[in-house]
């Protein structure tokens, strides 16, 4: 009889057992600095300034300043004596032309009783003696616009990587087993 040689073969198994390597990455934020100059508005002004003028007034009231009054009594007395002196040599030229009707004495200066008046030492009256001015000035303004300045500093990313591990064993070694047919010994 015959037998069957029976051959078992077992492979070889390589284990490998591996974790993979990772990245770290981390970038710190970027660090800004913000400097703000506010505007600056400035507005100057002065006040308004009324001016009144009141000296015409016053010197309708009650003459002015001495100064004044003087100067119109001086020019007024003047002007009267220059009116007398024309009144005179008229007074005086109708009497040299006394043959005339209506010239005699006692009508030449008989009418003449009005005293000679004194200058009016006071200004005109008027209406508008008094003047009002209003001056007023634009106000100075100045301006500064706001100004804003940005400094911004970067990091680098800090990168770090960690390896991973590789191992490679055998799992299982190849063999090979022969096993040999039952003989039977009672032949």
């Amino acid at each position: 009889m015959q037998g069957i040689l029976q051959i078992r073969q077992t492979p070889a198994v390589i284990g490998i057992d591996a974790d993979p390597g990772h990245y770290s990455i981390s970038q710190p934020k970027a660090e800004l600095t913000i400097t703000t100059t506010p505007g600056k508005l400035s507005v100057e002004s002065t006040r308004p300034v009324l001016l009144i003028d009141q000296k015409q007034a016053r010197a309708a009231y009650n003459g002015g300043t001495v100064l004044e009054m003087n100067g119109r009594i001086y020019s007024g007395i003047k002007q009267l004596y220059l009116q007398a002196i024309a009144r005179r040599v008229e007074q005086g030229n109708r009497m040299s032309e006394f043959f005339k009707p209506g010239n005699t004495i006692g009508e030449v200066y008989g009418f003449d009783t009005e005293p000679n008046s004194f200058p009016n030492p006071c200004g005109p009256a008027s209406y508008d003696n008094v003047k009002i001015r209003f001056e007023s000035q634009a106000p100075k303004i100045s301006y500064r616009a706001a100004t804003v300045d940005v400094q911004a500093t970067r990091h680098d990313p800090e990168i770090e990587y960690t390896r991973g591990k590789l191992d490679i064993y055998m799992q299982q070694y190849n063999s090979v087993e022969f096993i040999p047919p039952e003989i039977n010994m009672q032949i």
